[in-house]
């Protein structure tokens, strides 16, 4: 087996598209009221479904990022910038650990999103 389909359970599934969207830069290839769907490059499909119709019922679980992985130091702390003139939750402001420079952000539900660029790039 080979995961190649992410799910995140939404209050909202209209707003976290919208969100989804610009981050992306591209539309779901299915949507309704309950689900957005969509098919990224490389293949990953990413689905937003409305939590009150997920069965069986959601609860909440441990912890989850989703990580983005960009090219340059430079490109995380760009895009940390961005993001927080456009009023993202940013949890976590650049910094450099062990892997690398990262900083962590909230989505409207408070998932997390991680952009990083990794310490050891070929």
């Amino acid at each position: 087996m080979t995961p190649n389909f992410n799910l995140l359970y939404v209050a909202d599934v209209e707003r976290s598209s919208q969100f989804y969207n610009q981050l992306f830069g591209a539309n779901p290839v299915e949507q309704s009221p309950g689900f957005a769907l969509y098919v990224l490059p490389g293949g990953l499909k990413f689905g937003l479904w409305k939590k009150d119709n997920v069965e069986p019922a959601a609860t909440p679980a441990g912890g989850f990022e989703l990580g983005l992985p960009v090219q340059s130091d430079a490109e995380v702390d760009r895009i940390a910038g961005e993001w927080q003139d456009r009023g993202i939750a940013i949890l976590q402001v650049p910094t450099t650990m062990d892997f690398g420079r990262t900083f962590t952000a909230a989505d409207p539900d408070g998932h997390r999103l991680r952009v990083f660029s990794p310490a050891n790039q070929p």
